[in-house]
């Protein structure tokens, strides 16, 4: 639903590292697995902290990621990922083995607390088995706690539109239930037209649902903690029903904090499309120069000392809470 993904890193004074559109569109452009490890050892006891590995299409299906997993945790990384819960190949039990060591933080894609919902967001999920999925992953999550290895936590990430607004609630208590760690909120951002009249962002009426939708998330919420479930909810705040005058943005979470590279290399400052596009300057490729002097360069530090008053910047909707 947005044309930005990402694979990320971080540069010499920041604390993560990203690729960004490691599959696009209109045909398949999937970053080479030794550009991918080449970052990896060329920032290896730098101040990168995480490497957060994403597509335009689903991570699992990216043929380095077994080379990556093995390279963080080698380096003593923690690796994020987001995945549509479908696990393919190996089946969820599986995966996690081979993710939650190095996880700090592993997201299914969620949309949905009854089955016709999460199917008619997401056509070809069998929502049953979705739902085993992650009862085998959190099972594998408290095994390897319990022996001691590294926690990590499993999340619902939830593109909250009007297919689904009605269902935040019930999406929260099956979190709960499955033994998910958090529930983040995130509003669909329309970045193709037809996807305008789902947005919950489009209008006084659409941003009334979505506030109705939230205190009704946070009351679910509210409600598992008092049963003893110690589910975290993000995101679910209200928003300014006025399209035209949202809340004031807020400082950029990404910029001079994570580094973005593209499926082919090249560096940018975030995960916003027009950034692919050039809109926010050349900042350079790591075919040509190593991610911690594209990091330290001219472009970078002159791009970050205009943040955020850069045109892009100040209209940025991931400057909002819930990127409204």
């Amino acid at each position: 639903m947005c044309p930005c993904g990402a694979a990320r890193a971080l540069g010499s004074s920041a604390p993560v590292l990203g690729s960004a559109r490691a599959l696009d569109l209109p045909g398949p452009r999937r970053m080479d697995p030794e550009l991918a490890r080449a970052v990896l050892r060329e920032r290896r006891g730098s101040a990168l902290r995480e490497v957060i590995p994403s597509t335009l299409g689903e991570p699992l299906l990216w043929p380095g990621l077994d080379g990556l997993l093995a390279g963080c945790a080698a380096a003593g990384l923690s690796i994020n990922v987001t995945t549509n819960g479908t696990f393919p190949g190996r089946g969820a039990a599986a995966w996690g083995e081979a993710i939650l060591p190095v996880s700090s933080d592993l997201k299914l894609s969620w949309n949905g607390a009854t089955a016709a919902t999460a199917e008619a967001v997401m056509p070809g999920l069998d929502f049953r088995r979705a739902v085993e999925a992650v009862s085998q992953l959190v099972a594998v999550r408290d095994r390897l706690a319990c022996a001691g290895l590294r926690r990590s936590t499993v999340s619902f990430q939830v593109t909250v539109q009007e297919a689904n607004a009605a269902e935040l609630p019930g999406i929260v208590r099956l979190a709960a239930r499955l033994g998910v760690d958090r529930v983040k909120l995130n509003q669909l951002q329309p970045r193709f037209p037809w996807l305008s009249d789902r947005a919950l962002t489009r209008s006084p009426a659409a941003l009334a649902r979505w506030n109705a939708a939230a205190a009704a998330a946070r009351r679910a919420a509210e409600e598992v903690h008092r049963s003893g479930a110690p589910l975290v909810l993000q995101n679910a705040g209200p928003l300014a029903t006025d399209p035209a005058a949202p809340a004031p943005s807020g400082p950029c979470p990404f910029a001079g904090r994570e580094a973005w590279l593209t499926w082919d290399g090249r560096f940018l400052p975030c995960p916003h499309p027009t950034a692919d596009e050039g809109a926010l300057g050349d900042f350079g490729s790591t075919t040509d120069r190593p991610l911690g002097e594209l990091w330290e360069g001219e472009a970078f530090r002159r791009f970050l000392a205009g943040v955020p008053e850069g045109p892009v910047c100040r209209t940025c909707s991931f400057r909002r809470v819930g990127g409204a």
